[in-house]
């Protein structure tokens, strides 16, 4: 088993930034992909960024490419995602979520581990 919690969100301006962390504890031994999603209003949620659990392979949504980074410490057991450049459009509840495996999942369905999410709201 795995805990994920996340931190850093919060009301930014458009073109402003924010840095989301996620820290995992439990079962930190093994080999996990980690990921961010988000889910807006009214809408499915979706996948932002996974990075492999070596770090070195990264995914990212078309809709982030440029934008957002996925980063790891394995040494602090928590995942990053630095969003530059933020618009309204990026505005909802941002999850982490992780799955052990050497692989690296691009649904939902592909993960078991989820955090409790962290709201970031893109305004002026």
């Amino acid at each position: 088993q795995v805990q994920l919690v996340e931190s850093g969100g919060g009301l930014v301006q458009p073109g402003g930034s924010l840095r989301l962390s996620c820290v995992a504890s439990g079962r930190t031994d093994r080999v996990y992909a980690m990921a961010w999603f988000r889910q807006a209003p009214g809408k499915e949620r979706e996948i932002v960024a996974a990075v492999s659990w070596s770090g070195g392979s990264t995914t990212s949504a078309d809709s982030v490419k440029g934008r957002f980074t996925i980063s790891r410490d394995n040494d602090k057991n928590t995942v990053y995602l630095q969003m530059n450049s933020l618009k309204p459009e990026d505005t909802a509840v941002y999850y982490c979520a992780a799955k052990q495996t050497i692989l690296l999942p691009q649904y939902e369905s592909g993960y078991d581990y989820w955090g409790q999410g962290t709201q970031v709201t893109v305004s002026s």
